[in-house]
């Protein structure tokens, strides 16, 4: 009974094995989907090019539930997966091709037996980069591409290439604690390829510094175990990924992909269902959805970001003077702050925006005021926490003037809930942002954002429903993996858990 009992508490601790499970679940469904859609009910005939992508997810889902068996046996066994058990993600790797990331990561972690952060970063760099060549690549349908084209192209082949051999020297030479001296180097051209917006070679190049370098101990556990709490959270994973995959294609947009095509109207091209040339179809006005759907990711991310960012600054300077000071500059700063919290904050943007009129700029103003109020909470109920430690005690005593007892040894210390709190509210700055473009009142008509998109394809539900389809599922796999990736960083973070 003890060793099945031991066994049992292997499966639940094995990060291959919960993985697996996880994989197993969203690849049966992308399988049931894919059989659904190959067949056109109306049109009575069957749809090859998606019969083929079903029969490959049909054989990736028979993988891993193999593995996930192999895995099972060899626990049960030999207390460790062997070989040819690790062996399967040879073959689910190569499934990146087809867009299966969920397949692919879990092939990469299957592989080896030394996953540290550095290998998890360097894996999920090297996906992202494929992810964006797979992308970009089907802009070669269209009638003429950026002059850049082919050299962005062959640069981002070559940093693929790079990643993957960093996966290989990773696997062998970096260990939780240590990487070798000459890593240095690695990592310095690895954060400079962060140029390309790929957080993950930024993420990935200062850890390798860090390790390489091996100066502060303490300093290097505590970014390990951070990273392995945040990293074992498979959904918070997967949300940092889509949002990094978004952000990098964002940047590489700029090179690859024509700006014309997403502005400019082309009558004889209007409302035209998915194709080659158009993957995710045309609009109204002809223009090319799949580019207006990329560049529009800009428009969100920059605007979730800065409405984010602006008002923690903010309120968390307010927050921070007012629970430290408490008494009368407490209730002047924090009455004043109700006032602007009794508002309902899209009330507040649309009655901004009204006064100062529609664009990116005033846009970030208005989502930003309205949220001051909640970040001076959050920093002002932690400042009065902290404010009773003994070391702040002892920087009092050494005669440290406020300021710096305030924001060099208080707020440094309370910034763990602030990050997840904007993390988590990054979403609903997105569907804010959406919200307001989708009644006219974001940015510009003609700019491409998913709220304008959205605004267009709701006219045309019924008869082209992709033109509102794709947008709003970037909306959704935006706003979630946000929503991921702060539960995760809540976890990582909490005190309590740790």
């Amino acid at each position: 009974m003890k060793f099945i009992s031991d066994a049992k508490l292997l499966l639940k601790v094995t990060q291959e094995y919960k993985t697996a499970q996880f994989t197993l679940a969203f690849s049966a469904i992308l399988t049931l989907l894919f059989l659904f859609y190959s067949y056109d009910f109306k049109a009575g005939h069957s749809r090859p090019v998606v019969l083929i992508f079903f029969s490959i997810y049909a054989v990736t889902t028979g993988l891993i539930a193999l593995s996930s068996w192999m895995i099972k046996k060899d626990l049960a066994s030999d207390r460790e997966i062997k070989r040819p058990t690790r062996l399967l993600g040879i073959p689910l790797v190569f499934t990146v091709l087809i867009g299966n990331i969920f397949a692919a990561s879990y092939g990469f972690m299957l592989l080896s037996k030394n996953k540290t952060a550095e290998y998890t970063f360097a894996v999920y760099a090297l996906l992202t980069q494929i992810f964006i060549i797979l992308v970009s690549a089907l802009n070669i349908y269209k009638p003429y591409v950026v002059d850049s084209f082919l050299l962005t192209m062959g640069a981002f082949i070559a940093l693929s290439v790079v990643y993957l051999v960093m996966i290989v020297l990773i696997a062998k030479y970096v260990t939780p604690v240590t990487a070798p001296k000459w890593m240095l180097f690695a990592g310095i051209v690895l954060v400079a390829a962060t140029v390309t917006g790929n957080i993950f070679s930024f993420l990935l190049g200062y850890s390798l510094i860090q390790k390489a370098r091996n100066k502060d101990a303490s300093t290097i556990e505590k970014w390990q175990k951070m990273w392995q709490k945040i990293l074992r959270n498979t959904m918070a994973v997967f949300g940092l990924f889509f949002i990094i995959f978004m952000f990098s294609l964002s940047v590489a947009s700029s090179w690859t992909f024509d700006y014309d095509f997403a502005t400019k109207n082309d009558y004889s091209a209007l409302l035209q269902t998915p194709s080659l040339e158009h993957p995710l179809g045309t609009d109204d006005y002809g223009r090319d959805l799949f580019s207006r759907i990329v560049f529009g990711a800009q428009i969100s991310l920059i605007v979730g970001f800065f409405s984010t960012i602006i008002p923690a600054v903010i309120g968390g300077a307010l927050g921070a003077i007012s629970g430290y000071y408490g008494k009368t500059t407490d209730n002047i700063i924090m009455r004043l702050l109700d006032v602007l919290y009794a508002i309902p904050g899209i009330l507040l943007a649309i009655a901004i925006i009204a006064a100062f009129g529609a664009n990116t700029t005033n846009l970030i103003i208005a989502l930003s005021v309205g949220a001051i109020p909640t970040y001076a909470r959050t920093m002002r109920a932690n400042v009065m926490q902290i404010s009773n430690y003994e070391f702040v005690e002892s920087a009092k005593a050494l005669g440290a003037s406020d300021a710096a007892v305030i924001f060099k040894h208080i707020v440094p210390n309370s910034l763990a809930p602030m990050i997840v709190k904007a993390t988590l509210t990054i979403g609903g700055a997105v569907i804010s942002t959406s919200s307001l473009s989708f009644l006219g009142l974001g940015v510009e008509p003609h700019i491409p954002e998913w709220g304008n998109i959205l605004k267009v394809g709701s006219a045309y539900l019924e008869t082209h429903s992709y033109v509102a389809v794709f947008p709003g599922l970037c909306i959704m796999l935006l706003v979630l993996s946000f929503n991921f990736l702060g539960d995760g960083l809540r976890d990582a973070l909490d005190p309590k858990a740790n």
